[in-house]
């Protein structure tokens, strides 16, 4: 489901999301935390030494919020894409829809462009060999978008609410889904659906151990069906240190490969460079 962009409390910034294939707000200050998340760490033991960052707990102990890295000379830019898919869209699939896009991540793997990819349980089960593909190859990283794609407030943009008991389990039921069809170390990264969030579901989500990742760069790929106007919004938000959302379906998003093989020669003939969302969190943190 595609979500236009709104702001849903005073400090979160939010936008819709569609969906992905193959294969906010400012953010807390970062540091490495002892432990990833549980269900990550839980779908794929890693050494501390290889543990991911993570940013530190927010006021109070809340889920933290990141949105972008640090601005500095260092030109990185992190393209992210959300692999939406809400629990009861199978239907939709089973008659033909798209909820993938191959050919986008066959572009990235030409262009040899690192990315993040925001994964839906759902979507993750719909299309189990590719979660593996992307899950495993190393210029990607899978990172958490919720089961259901269900939303984590009132009122975000039409989706389902889930109820605040079952939102850690709703996170929780992804990571066990990546670990069913095989996708190696997900990531204790979460994108909440719709990019809506409020003190309640930050609270909800700090026993799961992961760090919230919004943007400041919004694509405007949902829906879109001018591949050149999603490229020049990219072009022109773009910042060192920047976090760009876009989506990945042929049904919902099917300008996104064309404005990425845009994107990515433009921006790097402006001297940057593309890294995971990892990266920019772990540079965060070693500023500190």
């Amino acid at each position: 489901m595609i979500i236009l962009v709104r702001r849903v409390t005073a400090a979160a910034c939010a936008l819709g999301a569609a969906l992905w294939a193959l294969a906010g707000c400012a953010a807390p200050e970062a540091t490495r935390a002892p432990h990833p998340a549980p269900s990550a760490s839980a779908a794929s033991p890693v050494s501390p030494a290889a543990e991911p960052p993570t940013l530190a707990p927010g006021p109070a102990g809340l889920t933290p919020v990141f949105e972008h890295g640090p601005r500095a000379r260092d030109k990185t830019v992190a393209l992210t894409f959300d692999a939406d898919m809400t629990a009861d869209q199978g239907a939709r699939a089973a008659r033909g829809e798209r909820f993938d896009n191959p050919g986008l991540v066959a572009a990235l793997r030409e262009l040899k462009v690192p990315a993040t990819v925001f994964m839906t349980g759902r979507w993750a089960e719909e299309y189990p060999v590719q979660a593996r593909a992307i899950g495993r190859h190393p210029l990607f990283e899978v990172a958490n978008h919720s089961y259901s794609h269900y939303a984590f407030t009132d009122d975000c943009y039409g989706l389902p609410t889930l109820d605040e008991e079952r939102m850690r389990a709703d996170v929780e039921r992804a990571y066990a889904v990546f670990r069913k069809v095989g996708v190696r170390n997900p990531m204790p990264y979460f994108r909440f659906p719709g990019g809506c969030y409020d003190r309640r579901a930050l609270k909800a989500l700090t026993p799961v151990g992961v760090t919230a990742v919004q943007w400041d760069v919004v694509s405007g790929d949902a829906f879109a069906t001018d591949a050149d106007a999603v490229a020049r919004e990219v072009l022109d938000g773009v910042r060192p240190g920047s976090v760009v959302v876009l989506h990945c379906t042929l049904s919902a998003a099917p300008t996104t490969e064309r404005a990425v093989r845009t994107i990515v020669p433009a921006l790097r003939a402006k001297g940057f460079r593309f890294v995971k969302v990892s990266e920019l969190i772990g540079a965060a943190s070693s500023r500190l």
